[in-house]
């Protein structure tokens, strides 16, 4: 038994999707810090070296060859870091692939372990891909038996963590490319909490950290001790380096008065849960180290909730400019409330040097729209332009006339305006090379309260899946924090509108949002029925209307 601490270090980094060059750079980076910092384990998330989730390139043979060719590269970089291992998730293959972990240590692969656990729900298509594993090995790792298993593993009571833990597995390390949504932060939290008390067993979990497509990853790496205790945390929606040091002595004493694991270990079956030995030819660095046992680890604070949905927005929108190979963004203000937060998450995200802004006024834009939009522009330090459509409008209505006659338009010309205001934006960028921001909101969209070729003409909906209500919540926030507001009080004051024509109100086309949010929540998120949603006390009109809106939309 090992008395003494074993020092893991969690890099939890920000991979990009088909990079095999840039991902495996940053794995090498990762594995020299650990190294440096005299941790004996540094584990990478899981698809670290393709990417998460590399999707249909997994259907390329040379893709998959490609990355196992990485891998042989980072097998042979450990040469020179003795006494560290190294876990990193890769695709294995056979006659098959898998979504797997390299244990790597001083120049040799020294075994792999596949993901069991496929999940095919909500934003996951692993059994399209992957065959699912079979065996849970444990590495004896300076005296130490790991267990390592890969994200959807950890999260089901009767998985190959409690195999692991059976055969005597004193540390299980769990990497992930979990996704991030609304309050999973503190779901994950109890989860992990109970695996590890129930199982006995300290409890390792990375976590990715980026943006990628729709998908964002928030980090927040975690360490439970054998308690259920958490012990360290790292940074969220952020890259960091959590170097924790394990006691894992403490797991022996608190299993001695456990005798049920004595008859439980009978049940696991050696060829399922095999033992690999990860010598070293450094084990003496484990004496030489400094670690004081019982050392406070680092716990990074829990973010609020209005804090986490912020960083989510600014982390997604600045990973995806920069993985598709933009530099800079181009925003219309509309002095509005969802352009302006658009904008303040643009300047978080890439930097106000970065980020345009365009005002393009009509004949219906208020004069307080328009120093709305010129005020906010001059709060974020962003380059900011005007062009007016308004001759352009009354132009193409004369153009137009032939087709649909003479007098009041009515939509077509409220979505006319739109469609002008898209143009301008995407020749913009077409000719100076920005990335078009579209600011339409999750209630809009899912309402169809949007133009087609107009507002949602772009190349990233930033608010896509934020309802208006918090989007007035985020503006808020946003503004509490910093040096001052930079979001003008008076855009958080005034009844939104679409100024397409006289005097409109949103309200004019959709319930109030205090109404209607609660309302899509239940329906498009939820998946509430109408009589339930009757029964959670909306208004049986309200309900249906909405319903309408969105089935049609």
């Amino acid at each position: 038994m090992n008395i003494l601490p074993l020092r893991v270090a969690l890099a939890q980094v920000n991979v990009t999707v088909g990079d095999l060059d840039g991902n495996a750079k940053k794995i090498r980076t990762a594995m020299q810090q650990a190294h440096a910092a005299g941790a004996h384990i540094v584990c990478l998330p899981e698809l670290a070296l393709t990417g998460y989730p590399p999707e249909d390139l997994l259907l390329k043979p040379g893709f998959v060859a490609d990355n196992l060719h990485k891998l042989d590269e980072l097998i042979a970089a450990s040469r020179d870091l003795l006494g560290l291992t190294s876990v990193i998730g890769f695709v294995d293959r056979d006659h098959d692939i898998y979504n797997a972990a390299a244990v790597i240590c001083e120049g040799t692969l020294r075994g792999a372990y596949h993901k069991h656990y496929l999940p095919n729900y909500g934003v996951f298509d692993e059994y399209r891909y992957f065959q699912a594993g079979r065996k849970a090995p444990l590495f004896l790792i300076n005296g130490v038996h790991v267990g390592v298993n890969i994200c959807e593993d950890v999260w089901y009571p009767t998985g190959p963590l409690t195999l692991q833990a059976y055969a005597g597995a004193e540390v299980i390390i769990n990497i992930n490319g979990s996704p991030y949504y609304e309050g999973k932060g503190v779901f994950r939290q109890e989860m992990l909490a109970t695996r590890a008390a129930d199982n006995g067993v300290i409890v390792v979990y990375l976590n990715m950290v980026g943006g990628q497509d729709e998908l964002v990853f928030d980090g927040g790496s975690m360490v439970f001790n054998e308690q259920g205790t958490l012990i360290s945390r790292a940074k969220e929606f952020a890259e960091d380096m959590l170097i924790v040091d394990l006691d894992t002595a403490s797991v022996f004493r608190s299993r001695l008065h456990d005798p049920r694991r004595r008859q439980e270990r009978l049940q696991v079956n050696p060829n399922e849960v095999p033992v690999i030995k990860v010598a070293s030819s450094h084990e003496q660095r484990l004496h030489d180290s400094k670690i004081v046992l019982g050392a406070p680890q680092r716990l990074e604070p829990k973010m609020g909730y209005l804090q986490e949905v912020y960083s989510a927005l600014v982390l997604g929108t600045g990973d995806y400019v920069r993985k598709t190979g933009f530099k800079k963004a181009i925003v219309g203000l509309s002095g509005g409330i969802d352009s302006s937060l658009t904008a303040v998450i643009a300047v978080d995200a890439l930097g106000a040097e970065n980020v345009l802004g365009i005002s393009m006024p009509s004949g219906y834009s208020s004069q307080g729209s328009k120093t709305d939009a010129q005020e906010l522009a001059e709060n974020l330090g962003i380059q900011f332009m005007t062009i007016p459509i308004e001759e352009t409008f009354r132009a193409s209505l004369k153009m137009l006339e032939p087709a649909l006659g003479e007098g009041d338009q009515g939509l077509a010309a409220e979505n006319l305006q739109a469609r002008i205001r898209g143009n301008i934006l995407m020749a913009i960028s077409n000719k100076l090379g920005p990335i078009v921001l579209t600011t339409g909101n999750k209630s809009e969209m899912a309402t169809g309260y949007s133009t087609l070729y107009g507002d949602m003409a772009g190349g990233f909906a930033v608010l896509k899946d934020v309802l208006k209500t918090l989007v007035y919540e985020l503006c808020v926030y946003r503004n509490s924090v910093g040096d001052k507001p930079v979001i003008p009080q008076s855009i958080l004051d005034k009844p939104p509108s679409a100024e397409l024509r006289p005097g409109q109100k949103d309200v004019d086309s959709l319930p109030p949002y205090e109404v209607l949010d609660p309302i899509l929540k239940a329906y498009a998120e939820e998946d509430r029925s109408f009589d339930e949603m009757l029964a959670m006390g909306f208004d049986r009109a309200t309900v249906e209307r909405v319903m309408r809106l969105v089935d049609t939309s």
